[in-house]
């Protein structure tokens, strides 16, 4: 697949979106706005001001006060896909791209406010999803060698680690606020499951064991919950989140425990891709979807 037919079958999802926050103690869900085409993976700026989500290829902020959206201009990263994070200063913004060369989804940094991106890793398929929060290191998922792993990499760039090797597929590396952890997906116990493991890869903990596939595990800036969605088992095959499906978001504490669930609704794929949560760990912005036909 070059990069026009890439944007080609992206253009052919074509859903309304409906951008929204769940208020994890009580369950209150608030629309914040409704769009007309596909919107995905909101990230909330540590000022508790803006959002930062994407849109057929582009970066935008979403300002809570006023409801004013401006795009971002990220250069040549304009085919980013739904895994983006923010510095720890939030000065920065780390973005998925897939490059016109191969269409081939890479890692680039850029200022926050808009600039040049900078290419961080050289090889790809490489999906971004954290951050350490030291500022020095990213976590991503990537294909090598055919195989789905999780590794790191200086923000500088240079030789990437691979912190797991195992048949099947590790996704959505996110690291805990303190440093200590990497939470992640895993299908290695049969279904797609919530792990975690030390920031240098050993022990790895299976954290949700529950008979659905759990996606994307992201941790409250205290680091006392982490939200995740889950799929039906029989609905999505262990290794696929796609869009379009009746969802959950579930909830529990980051020491284990038994999980609830905040919300249900039609979405999946761009839903909460990345850690959403506000600064003040009450709140979780998400998007849930409605199709056009």
């Amino acid at each position: 697949m070059d990069i026009n037919e890439l944007r080609q079958w992206i253009a052919q999802r074509d859903s309304f979106s409906i951008l929204e926050t769940v208020d994890v103690h009580t369950g209150t869900r608030s629309i914040l706005k409704e769009f007309d085409c596909v919107i995905e993976a909101p990230n909330w700026t540590q000022d508790g001001k803006y959002l930062v989500y994407n849109s057929q290829g582009n970066m935008y902020t979403y300002e809570l006060s006023t409801g004013e959206i401006k795009k971002i201009d990220a250069g040549l990263a304009i085919d980013c896909n739904n895994d983006h994070v923010l510095s720890p200063d939030n000065t920065q913004l780390a973005v998925s791209h897939f490059t016109n060369e191969d269409a081939t989804s890479r890692i680039y940094i850029l200022p926050l406010q808009g600039g040049v991106p900078r290419l961080v890793t050289e090889n790809g398929p490489s999906y971004l999803h954290g951050w350490s929060p030291d500022g020095k290191h990213l976590a991503y998922c990537a294909e090598r060698g055919g195989q789905y792993d999780i590794y790191t990499i200086s923000i500088d760039g240079g030789s990437e680690t691979q912190l797991t090797n195992l048949p099947g597929l590790d996704d959505g590396p996110e690291y805990s606020p303190d440093g200590k952890y990497i939470w992640f997906n895993s299908t290695r116990s049969g279904l797609m499951q919530v792990w975690r493991m030390e920031a240098d890869g050993s022990n790895p903990t299976h954290m949700v064991k529950e008979e659905s596939n759990c996606w994307f595990p992201h941790v409250s800036p205290d680091g006392k919950l982490v939200v995740y969605i889950a799929y039906g088992k029989g609905d999505v095959d262990a290794g696929d989140h796609p869009a379009n499906k009746n969802v959950e978001l579930r909830l529990i504490p980051a020491e284990g425990g038994e999980s609830k669930t905040i919300v249900s609704l039609f979405g999946g794929q761009g839903t909460i891709n990345v850690n959403s949560w506000s600064p003040d760990n009450r709140t979780i912005a998400f998007v849930s979807y409605r199709l056009k036909s």
